[in-house]
């Protein structure tokens, strides 16, 4: 005959102190380098032909710096080679703002992963430096990410195989300025528009833009209680988090929750890779 065992109060304290122990473990050195890749469809008006079924690679929040692995990132890199998507684009914060740009930046941003037929990005508020106002900071980023062959669109429009990408500044760095991007596109045109901040699609300007529109900037909120929203969140609209989100207008958002990040703590928001297929609308 088993006799039971008594929960005591000093068993319930141990048995606490192991579970917070693992949930700390968990949350700092497994889930931001558990890389989640997200398959998604991209339905795009008037698509090329030649881009149907082709791949679309986005990431974002790379934030190269002291904060995230090295060897983490790199990994990362050769993972999207592989994968050998047509195109690739990046939705800003290349760096920290605290990185070292003479040393570590070039280092790491050398071995970014470009698509097939083209690579674009953006820049985000970090790659701006301290305030996000340090316009050295963001053309030292520029210029890295170009000899890596990533053309940094600020407040332009790229034609890769006949889709036009519409790169838009950053928001908090006080360049963002879609009157000067979207009046190029026209209402016929296979377009996709990057932003940073999810925040930028409730500024004035997009209402001749009924398209996609690709965003970064939150990491999913970081560390997210399940089915509750996140505790913080860098967007005034709470519903900014991450996903898919239909917008006035027929335009539609997918966030994604960025590869690097600001602290090495995430819960319930694993790091992200999002792989579209493209299809004709």
């Amino acid at each position: 005959m088993k006799l039971r065992r008594h929960l005591t109060r000093r068993r319930f304290l141990a048995l606490t102190t192991a579970s917070v122990g693992s949930l700390g473990v968990y949350t700092w050195r497994i889930e931001p380098h558990w890389l989640q890749i997200v398959h998604r469809t991209m339905s795009i008006r008037n698509l090329p032909r030649e881009l149907i079924g082709a791949s679309l690679l986005h990431a974002s929040d790379l934030h190269i710096g002291p904060q995230v692995d090295d060897a983490y990132l790199s990994g990362v890199f050769d993972l999207m080679r592989k994968m050998a998507p047509e195109i690739v684009v990046y939705t800003g914060d290349f760096v920290s703002h605290n990185t070292d740009l003479n040393k570590h930046a070039p280092r790491m941003l050398s071995k970014l992963a470009c698509g097939t037929i083209g690579t674009v990005g953006i820049l985000g508020n970090h790659d701006y430096g301290s305030g996000w106002s340090n316009e050295g900071s963001a053309q030292q980023v520029v210029s890295l990410a170009e000899l890596s062959g990533v053309r940094i669109l600020r407040n332009e429009v790229a034609n890769i195989g006949g889709l036009k990408i519409a790169g838009m500044d950053d928001l908090w760095a006080n360049r963002f300025d879609p009157s000067i991007v979207l009046p190029r596109l026209t209402a016929d045109d296979p377009s996709v528009a990057l932003v940073h901040n999810p925040d930028s699609v409730d500024e004035m300007g997009w209402d001749s833009y009924s398209g996609w529109i690709l965003a970064g900037h939150t990491h999913g909120g970081q560390c997210k209680p399940p089915f509750l929203p996140p505790p913080r969140l860098p967007v005034r609209n709470p519903l900014y988090t991450s996903g898919n989100l239909s917008l006035a207008g027929g335009r539609r958002m997918y966030i994604n929750r960025g590869i690097g990040h600001l602290m090495q703590v995430r819960f319930n928001a694993r790091p992200e890779i999002t792989l579209f297929e493209l299809r004709r609308l």
